[in-house]
């Protein structure tokens, strides 16, 4: 069975349970565009059986000890443009949030920076969306979208799972040959991988500036992913994406949406989160960029 798309202000029916989880990544069109090596020598590729550095026990929230997140200044080189900063207007104000761009005309955030009862009084009513944003500066420009998608168990429950969304674009920031992959893996393959996780946090930055931090994967739920890596409250609907090797496209295995107060005591561990790219969700953001490229 497949995950049904809510688009706004559509409701759908409830979903059956994921199927069970397998490797399944998009397509890359051509191959991997080259990483500058300003970018080499910042992410982390591959697998590490140990953290890149221990976290302290502090009482912070999603700062796991000192803060290791990175500033990046040059954010018109790849991947960092496919990362947006989001101004979102909604019924009850203004929020700020991340998304990416998997498709030219095609963004995935968390389901919260769209639909969202408590925070946002329901649907927002538009997002500007700017790719690659630093500070004032915005290199590809910005566009405006209210054309937004969720999926039925974030809609009708706000199922943390599921918090995943869709943010459709009129026009195109860049071409289907540069944007994220996403990838579906197995528990085996995605424990232990050193995970990048990109966006624009309210602090440090007020969301005009892009962090970056990296460590690696800790634990594996049928629908979540945790890492030590920091976060804070903005960088919500950031990627949290894997290099399987060097020459490889980053490929997207989860969203982030999560600090320490969304880690269920279960997993005994003080870690940040992301709903889990499962098949059915790269089945569903293929749809949704099929459907973006139809209406172009």
């Amino acid at each position: 069975m497949k995950l049904e798309s809510i688009t706004k202000p559509d409701t759908e029916s409830d979903i059956p349970l994921p199927k069970a989880v397998e490797t399944l990544v998009t397509q890359a069109p051509v191959e991997p565009t080259p990483l500058p090596d300003t970018v080499k020598r910042r992410v982390v590729v591959g697998k590490s059986s140990t953290p890149i550095e221990l976290p302290a026990d502090t009482g912070l929230e999603a700062v796991l000890g000192a803060d290791e997140r990175t500033r990046i200044v040059s954010t018109e080189l790849y991947p960092w443009k496919l990362i947006c900063a989001l101004d979102i207007e909604a019924p009850w104000g203004r929020a700020i949030g991340t998304g990416w761009l998997v498709g030219p005309r095609t963004l995935i955030t968390a389901g919260h920076c769209v639909y969202d009862r408590k925070q946002l009084g329901g649907w927002a009513h538009k997002i500007t969306v700017t790719s690659g944003r630093d500070r004032e500066r915005a290199p590809f420009g910005s566009k405006v979208s209210a054309r937004f998608s969720t999926l039925s168990p974030w809609l009708e429950r706000q199922d943390a799972d599921f918090d995943i969304a869709a943010i459709h674009l009129e026009q195109a920031f860049f071409t289907d040959q540069e944007v994220f992959r996403v990838g579906s893996f197995t528990d085996a393959e995605l424990t232990d991988f050193l995970v990048n996780v990109s966006g624009y946090p309210a602090s440090p930055g007020n969301g005009m500036e892009l962090y970056w931090a990296k460590n690696r994967i800790k634990a594996v739920t049928p629908r979540r992913i945790f890492y030590d890596v920091d976060t804070s409250g903005g960088q919500s609907g950031g990627p949290s994406y894997i290099f399987p090797d060097e020459n490889a496209h980053p490929i997207v295995v989860g969203i982030h949406a999560y600090g320490l107060g969304g880690t269920p005591a279960s997993i005994g561990l003080r870690v940040n989160s992301a709903p889990r790219i499962i098949p059915e969700v790269v089945e569903k953001i293929q749809e949704w960029i099929a459907a973006d490229a139809a209406t172009g």
